[in-house]
């Protein structure tokens, strides 16, 4: 269906990718993998059109349809929810048109038989297309898409200036699956997500007929949905058939088979070289050894397989703290709407946290989870009730305000220095060095950073003081999937308490012991790991 042949891409002096290709068939799940800044965006754009290979080519086959969401969903104003979705299918909207020019056609008192017959033939085939494209049930589908991405029916005439930037990326996704292609290309779709949006979406993957190519720091919503794995790093693209956790078991595979044939050649070498240095002065073996010099040249160079840059995270050794982390009693939190009005987001909340306990807050976006855990920490007053945070508790916070509140004039190393004033120059640089940071880098601008790089420098300080409770509300947003591993590693080893928001369910498996799950103005303690929470929610339901 596409074809990606001998591709080369650079910008300035920085080369992505060189000789780089890979096919596309129909109905295909492929997952692009790769670090942040290996080119996997670039690819998605120049198969759209919007950018060109330096070298090579990429070939589409005639009237193959290629719909692409990306993280930048320009400006929406004007619809509502729905009329934009609608408006997605711009292919059944030109049918609909056409198929009503033909009706007017046809309704003319003085048509021919010839003009007839043209017409109905043309219309013949347009109905066809549109019925095929789902244009007689356009407006039903968009309206069940929009619901599954959690857009509520008595929402869907609203218009997109009543939508927050989250909601409106919501509505650019659905806006792409409408158009039912033969290919979708998507960046990140699970990016601001709740959990149950994102088991719909994975779920209608699964099931759509055309062909997936995408990038996701998911790793068990990639797991599930696709079955093929293009590795953007390295300056190359290396193909490997199954889904994320077989691209990890078969890289590691290749890794070791290189390791073995770099070692066995670097020893060959070694011992001709010896032979060579040993012999050449000798008459009586000048062929030999010429026969050696020449043998050694026409051998090509078995290059040792880079391996992608992780992040390296030292957890500072920290205090103990008492056993009743934070102690909750009659817990209530009220906002008033813009109308007056109270709206209640949690009530009645009786709890314990208790030391070494690491908590996930679940719940669809905007149940209350950020205000509970800001309630928490103190950061905003609770309505009613109390949180009464123990003896020896110190608490680190972790949210999307915090990425908010960079300085953005301020650079990395300035920062840093100013977060642990006792760290001597050389060691922030170490320090930047372990989170990714590394020579120039240290000086960029925060308001030039990417999100995963923000959320990396945020990172860096934040475990590197000695807080015994952690606080995190989606630390693992903008992190990729190896990132995130050394995350999760790294809370895993931390000895002290954590409460935190993810809807990575790979990353809640893994960490968790206790859920209280935000749900319809209540919070439900689930005294199990994430796995007893889904078994104990889906008997109850």
């Amino acid at each position: 269906m596409i074809t990606v042949s001998n591709i080369t891409k650079t910008y300035g002096d920085v080369t992505l990718y060189a000789d780089a290709g890979f096919e596309i068939y129909r109905g295909e799940k492929i997952g692009l993998v790769g670090p942040n800044g290996a080119g996997k965006t670039t690819f998605f754009r120049m198969i759209a059109g919007q950018e060109r290979p330096d070298c090579g080519a990429i070939a589409v086959q005639n009237n193959v349809r290629i719909a692409y969401f990306s993280q930048d969903v320009g400006e929406m104003r004007g619809r509502s929810a729905l009329q934009e979705v609608i408006s997605g299918n711009d292919r059944v909207s030109q049918l609909a048109e056409r198929l009503k020019s033909y009706e007017d056609t046809l309704c003319k008192p003085d048509i021919s038989p010839e003009e007839m017959e043209t017409t109905l033939a043309k219309m013949g085939d347009d109905q066809s297309e549109y019925e095929k494209l789902g244009g007689f049930d356009l407006e039903s589908n968009a309206q069940t898409i929009l619901t599954g991405l959690g857009i509520a029916p008595s929402d869907h005439q609203n218009l997109l200036e009543e939508f927050s930037s989250g909601w409106k990326m919501r509505i650019a996704l659905a806006k792409v699956l409408i158009v039912m292609p033969d290919l979708i290309m998507m960046d990140e779709p699970t990016n601001y997500l709740d959990m149950e949006t994102i088991l719909w979406l994975e779920n209608w993957l699964k099931n759509f007929k055309g062909a997936v190519l995408m990038t996701t720091h998911d790793r068990d919503f990639m797991n599930n949905v696709v079955k093929k794995i293009i590795e953007v790093a390295n300056e190359t693209v290396t193909t490997y058939s199954g889904n994320y956790d077989f691209y990890e078991q078969e890289k590691a595979l290749r890794l070791k088979q290189n390791e073995a044939a770099v070692n066995r050649q670097e020893s060959m070498f070694k011992k001709e070289e010896a032979f060579i240095a040993r012999f050449k002065a000798r008459a009586s073996h000048a062929a030999q050894v010429q026969s050696r010099v020449r043998m050694l040249a026409k051998i090509e160079r078995v290059d040792r397989t880079a391996e992608n840059d992780e992040m390296e995270i030292m957890l500072p050794e920290i205090p103990r703290g008492g056993n009743d982390v934070v102690v909750i009693r009659g817990l209530s939190k009220t906002w008033k709407t813009s109308a007056g009005a109270d709206k209640n987001v949690f009530s009645g909340l009786d709890a314990v946290v208790r030391r070494q306990n690491k908590i996930a807050v679940v719940g669809v976006n905007g149940a209350g989870k950020s205000t509970f855990l800001k309630v928490l920490c103190g950061l905003t007053a609770p309505s009613s009730g109390e949180a009464i945070v123990g003896p020896g508790i110190s608490i680190g916070y972790f949210g999307q305000s915090t990425l908010e509140e960079l300085p953005e004039n301020s650079t990395v190393f300035a920062e840093v220095g100013r977060r642990l004033p006792d760290l001597k120059d050389a060691a922030v640089r170490n320090l930047l060095a372990a989170f990714l940071f590394k020579g120039d880098e240290i000086y960029k601008q925060i308001k030039i950073l990417s999100g995963g790089e923000k959320t990396r420098l945020i990172l860096s300080w934040l475990l590197s003081l000695p807080y015994n409770c952690l606080v995190l509300d989606e630390p693992t947003n903008h992190l990729d999937i190896g990132s995130r591993e050394v995350l999760l590693a790294a809370l895993g080893r931390y000895t002290g308490t954590i409460l935190l928001v993810s809807h990575d369910r790979y990353f809640l498996r893994e960490i968790v012991d206790r859920v209280f799950e935000v749900e319809r103005g209540r919070i439900k303690v689930y005294e199990g790991d994430y796995c007893y929470y889904l078994e104990t929610r889906g008997a109850g339901r």
